[in-house]
């Protein structure tokens, strides 16, 4: 599981003014933190705030958008309605819609690496469950067939899929999951700032801390023998969205081929693009998490030209240990591990 760690806060009042005739009074600001499991992974919490500690509640949040919206496996869920009237058209919440929307554009900009309709595919291999393997050549090419975004198309909030396509939301789930987060926290004015890390590959930041530095990210080395070494830190500032995607979080090893879970779409197989871990940071949850598997797909030279759509910043780490940053990534990354070097990216 990857890992992810901020600098300790140095806590400090805020001053608030009140009418003539009352004295003036500091409200502090106090700091909240919880351990909670949410959307199949360890959830951590910070919170700065003035008022209560609702950490349950930012929980809470997340699994309603499990439960109610994305998971393909519970009959409460949109996707799964979705998935099961495959070959009609379904009406779906205005907000799931933006949210396929904007998911189908990545598809179709990053020419498939990233696709929301290779759920079946996942689940042959199951890599990191209890029935990983290879599959048969021709097993792979059988679930192909029902997989391809250019077989779902949204319309309002009327969604069509060939029949025997189906979606899975997981690689972006967990960047959707703090989109909402960050939705609710608008409307809480008490809190001032707020960390969420979603299992260490989804991390979201809101306002600044009490002492005005930076949030420091930890960003893992892929090929660490210890869980506790770090490739480097990148460093947000307000509000911002960083997503991790790597080989080393879910593999097995067979006749000496390392086989992890992100998959090409266009093989069937996992990803043989050259790198070994993405991270990118942006100014959404969803794209984030999104854009991170499909530049792990792309590889660096086509990520970081994906990237640049979006205005979103990446590092891209290879298996030769190099390092490579896009110009906004330049200013935000501090290497710390000695076995890698920083190589400018080849336009």
């Amino acid at each position: 599981m990857k890992k992810a760690f901020f600098a300790t806060a140095v806590l400090v009042g805020t001053t608030m003014l009140f009418p003539a005739g009352c004295l003036a009074a500091e409200k502090e600001i106090q700091t909240y933190k919880d351990t909670d499991f949410a959307m199949d992974t360890v959830v951590t919490e910070t919170l700065y705030t003035t008022g209560d500690d609702i950490n349950s509640k930012l929980t809470s949040v997340l699994t309603d958008v499990e439960t109610n919206l994305l998971s393909w496996t519970n009959e409460k869920s949109q996707i799964y309605k979705v998935n099961a009237e495959s070959g009609k058209d379904t009406e779906i919440s205005d907000e799931l819609s933006g949210y396929l929307e904007r998911i189908l554009k990545i598809a179709k900009d990053s020419d498939g690496a990233f696709d929301p309709t290779i759920g079946k595919l996942i689940r042959l291999w199951d890599i990191g469950g209890e029935d990983q393997r290879v599959p048969k050549k021709s097993e792979i090419q059988e679930v192909l067939k029902n997989s391809g975004y250019e077989k779902v198309s949204v319309d309002g909030k009327n969604i069509r899929m060939d029949e025997g396509c189906s979606l899975d939301l997981g690689a972006a789930g967990k960047g959707i999951g703090c989109d909402s987060i960050l939705e609710y926290l608008k409307g809480q004015k008490e809190i001032s700032a707020a960390l969420m890390n979603l299992g260490g590959s989804s991390v979201m930041t809101y306002g600044s801390k009490p002492d005005g530095s930076s949030w420091n990210v930890a960003v893992t080395d892929p090929r660490a023998e210890n869980e506790d070494d770090y490739l480097g830190v990148v460093a947000l500032n307000g509000t911002e969205f960083l997503s991790t995607s790597g080989d080393y979080e879910k593999y097995f090893i067979e006749d000496g081929v390392r086989y992890h879970h992100i998959m090409d779409p266009s093989t069937g197989y996992p990803a043989k693009s050259g790198v070994t871990g993405v991270t990118v940071v942006c100014d959404t949850g969803l794209e984030a998490d999104a854009l991170s598997t499909a530049c792990f797909v792309l590889g660096v030279e086509k990520g970081s030209e994906l990237l640049k759509k979006y205005g979103a910043n990446g590092l891209f780490v290879d298996e030769d240990h190099h390092v490579y940053l896009t110009e906004g990534m330049k200013e935000r990354f501090s290497l710390l591990a000695d076995s890698y070097s920083v190589e400018d990216i080849t336009e």
